[in-house]
Parts: structure tokens; sequence; C-alpha cells
């Protein structure tokens, strides 16, 4: 499937004070990924069309470690579109570091979705053309 991939180094507010990345930065690393990985295909995280909010929120997060990753590490973040449902895409974020290390491999599902009131969402197919641009070459 789809494949992507960024670099960010590991600044020193990501760090703990041992200056391993502190374990949540890894889920805003994740996000970049996700939300580049979009932009690449001509898509977004959230977007307005017309008076309607679309979007994927989140759905569910996972991260295992492997090795820790340290202040001024530069990170390779691969993104895979693991799967493509009817109304979600879930994703494999693949860390290594400069050395080639694994990381951290996490993974994240998003659903797509409209806005219909305040707080309230609908999770709807995702149409043709998302798709299309979703499992397509960049």
């Amino acid at each position: 499937m789809s494949q992507f991939s960024i670099t960010r180094r590991v600044e020193f507010g990501d760090t703990d004070m041992a200056g391993i990345m502190h374990f949540a930065n890894f889920f805003r690393f994740m996000e970049v990924a996700e939300s580049d990985f979009l932009r690449a295909r001509g898509l977004s995280v959230s977007w307005l069309e017309g008076n309607v909010k679309w979007g994927f929120p989140r759905v569910s997060a996972t991260c295992d470690y492997k090795k820790p990753a340290k202040f001024s590490d530069v990170l390779t973040i691969e993104v895979v579109l693991e799967k493509l449902g009817k109304k979600s895409a879930s994703y494999r974020f693949d860390f290594t570091n400069q050395r080639g290390e694994s990381v951290a491999v996490g993974r994240m599902t998003s659903v797509f979705c409209r806005t219909t009131g305040p707080d309230q969402l609908e999770s709807l197919e995702i149409p043709h053309d998302l798709r299309a641009k979703l499992e397509g070459p960049l």
C-alpha cells in the first residue's frame, strides 16, 4: 500500500530530564507525519467545504517503543497505509534513527466524518475520490 516518510529532529523540549524523548511526543510526531502524508496527496485531516466540516478524527492510537530516541537524534518516520476500510484508514508509523536502528512502531486509525452539529460527528463511507488519493502514488 501507500508509503511516505518524513524526518524530524528530537528537540530539547521533546525530551525528559534524562534527554530521552518523552513517550507522548511520539504521538505528536505521528500526527505530523499523517498530516504530511495527507497533504502530499492533496488531502487534510480536517477541512471546510461549504458550511460542512469534514475530517479524519482518530479513534485509536498505539505506540510500541524499542529503543530510546535522544535529544538531537534525527528520526525518519515512515508512514504506511496498512488498511483502507469502508469508513476508516489505518496507518503504521516506523520510527528509525540516523543509524538506521528501529526506535518505535506506532499505529493509528482515523474515521472519515462530517460535523452534523455542535460536538456531533457522523461517520461516513470514504468517497471514491478521497479513496483514490489515499491509495494512489505521490
